[in-house]
């Protein structure tokens, strides 16, 4: 592809897909993601709101402590059913963290849960989470269906990060939530906790993670375990199952008719994220291996699956590990990208100083140019190579690669894949 061709604007930041996926989100300084998910109650005519939100220690204000810093925030839950009725839960929590560089965090650092019991109907619900040290706030509200867990049945997949869950509908469930429903590729696998009711000891699931476009991506068979009451199991995904974006999880009763399911994502950054395959392609553009991109670009449809299987399996340099490392470094060098070079109305993964950063990393020294267009040289012993990037607007920040810079990096760049 030439760099002067124009290419799709991604990633997407991360809120506006998690917004596709239906998730409770706010835009406010004081940001979250959320989720309500239902599992049976405690009595027929009562069913277990599970209430997930994640934040990150930068919404938060935290001030010294004795030895640490210290942030609170107030969380009001409200189920406001259609004649009155409703629930209200409210909760104050404290996070302590050990320095400075802790506090900003910028990725999912606080997850708040909270299992509420309301009768099943029609509800507005709204999240509230208030800073104890400041006058931020952000809010969110969904109106959903609390459903009524009658004839035999199966609850939304709670996408979870840990715990066994429960054996009596009496009990709260021992979890921890994942309230993105989110895999960070190349990290730990993706778990769904499953509860079914009415079953017969030992009745099996099939799962199956279906993408936006019906490509169904995933598939795996699970057993209840529990007793004709309450039955559960856990979906497990590992990594690289599955390819960037959005997806969905179905799970269906072998011999019923119950059938459920739950939005996922699989992202490379807490930040940003793709929606699509296609998008996903575009985000590859800079990959060393472009021959497993052009089969990922040419499968069919229906054989998307097995292509990203072979681009995962043939493009890992370190097989002995579930984790590809050839893909983390180079999601990890987009991500950086788009932190550092963002440039007007340009990502900084798609401009010409991150699309040099992606593809041969940081450089081994860097120099500022001072002059009528101001630049930069980036200096590489492996491959040597001396990069000018001049800004020609004078001073806006547009960077380009001069002429004969773009035709070195390109050879070097040739010379490298061929020689891979």
């Amino acid at each position: 592809m030439s760099p002067n061709q124009p290419v799709n604007v991604v990633p997407s930041e991360a809120r506006t897909v998690y917004r596709a996926m239906g998730l409770l989100t706010d835009t406010s300084r004081l940001r979250f993601v959320g989720a309500v998910r239902f599992l049976a109650g405690a009595t027929p005519d009562s069913t277990l709101a599970a209430v997930g939100l994640s934040l990150r220690n930068s919404s938060l204000t935290f001030v010294p402590g004795r030895g640490d810093f210290v942030a609170g925030y107030h969380v009001e839950l409200t189920f406001q059913g259609d004649s009155g009725a409703g629930r209200q839960v409210e909760r104050d929590e404290t996070v302590r963290v050990g320095n400075v560089r802790e506090t900003l965090r910028r990725e999912e650092s606080i997850i708040f849960q909270q299992f509420v019991a309301v009768r099943p109907g029609i509800y507005t619900v709204k999240v509230v989470v208030r800073d104890a040290n400041s006058p931020a706030v952000g809010a969110a509200e969904e109106v959903d269906t609390v459903p009524r867990f009658a004839s035999p049945s199966v609850a939304e997949p709670l996408p979870v990060y840990e715990g066994a869950g429960r054996t009596q509908v009496t009990r709260i469930p021992q979890l921890v939530l994942n309230p993105r429903g989110t895999l960070r590729s190349g990290t730990d696998s993706l778990r769904f906790y499953v509860e079914g009711y009415r079953w017969r000891r030992g009745t099996r699931l099939v799962a199956r993670v279906v993408a936006p476009d019906t490509v169904e991506l995933w598939r795996d068979t699970v057993a209840l375990a529990g007793d004709t009451v309450l039955g559960s199991a856990q979906v497990v995904i590992k990594p690289g199952a599955l390819p960037l974006g959005r997806a969905t999880l179905h799970v269906a009763a072998v011999g019923g008719d119950a059938h459920a399911v739950a939005p996922l994502l699989v992202t490379f950054s807490e930040r940003w994220a793709v929606a699509d395959f296609n998008q996903m392609l575009t985000l590859l553009r800079y990959f060393p291996r472009q021959d497993l991109v052009a089969k990922l670009r040419t499968a069919p449809r229906e054989q998307r699956a097995a292509a990203w299987h072979e681009f995962y399996r043939e493009s890992d340099s370190g097989a002995t590990t579930p984790q590809n490392e050839a893909l983390d470094q180079y999601f990890r060098r987009v991500e950086d990208a788009n932190q550092r070079f963002q440039e007007p109305s340009t990502p900084g993964w798609q401009t010409d100083r991150g699309e040099v950063f992606i593809t041969l990393g940081q450089p081994d020294e860097a120099f500022d140019i001072a002059g009528v267009a101001p630049g930069v040289r980036w200096e590489y012993t492996h491959p040597h190579l001396s990069l000018v990037f001049k800004d020609e607007t004078g001073g806006f920040g547009l960077y380009r690669l001069t002429r004969e810079s773009r035709t070195d990096f390109e050879n070097a760049l040739h010379l490298m894949r061929r020689t891979n």
